[in-house]
């Protein structure tokens, strides 16, 4: 997919600072608030920003699993941010958000060739994801950027809440 005239992303590695940490934390609640309350409704979002987008929860990702975070940047501005976990031939995309007057600029185009470059230098042979079976918006998108539908899974994640999810993946040439 080309770029679209004057996009430009800086994918910038996130530390396991407390700076950092806090700044994707404040992203994702920006974000995942505007976009996801209509989705899953505002307790849920609350819900999953509270134990899996929390700075506590970020930096367990980050040091205990082996998450790597990324600020995708426009001009020098946070404009959403990312996240991967290697796999052993694939890699799991976790996140990619980017913030609602960013979007349609070809920021998640440019953040998927980064992590195809990634893979291709890694010999991962796949990109793999996780999308809200709701979200059609999202998953149009990955769908234009070469991404296939490959089963239904739906997660329980506490008090009540599930995660109602397409698995989707992209072979790496």
């Amino acid at each position: 997919m080309r770029r679209k005239e004057g996009a430009k992303v800086e994918i910038v590695p996130a530390r396991n600072s407390k700076e950092d940490v806090q700044r994707l934390s404040e992203l994702a609640k920006t974000i995942w608030t505007e976009h996801y309350t209509d989705i899953i409704g505002p307790e849920q979002v609350a819900y999953m920003l509270r134990t899996l987008q929390s700075s506590a929860a970020i930096e367990g990702q980050m040091t205990e699993e082996g998450y790597q975070y990324y600020f995708l940047r426009s001009d020098g501005v946070d404009v959403g941010y990312t996240a991967i976990e290697p796999g052993e031939d694939r890699l799991f995309l976790s996140k990619i958000y980017i913030d609602k007057s960013f979007r349609h600029k070809g920021f998640a185009a440019e953040t998927i060739q980064f992590l195809e470059n990634a893979c291709r230098k890694n010999g991962w042979k796949k990109i793999w994801l996780t999308v809200n079976r709701h979200n059609t918006g999202s998953i149009a998108a990955y769908e234009r950027l070469g991404f296939v539908k490959t089963r239904e899974q739906v997660s329980d994640i506490g008090e009540g809440y599930v995660m109602d999810d397409f698995i989707m993946e992209k072979k790496v040439q």
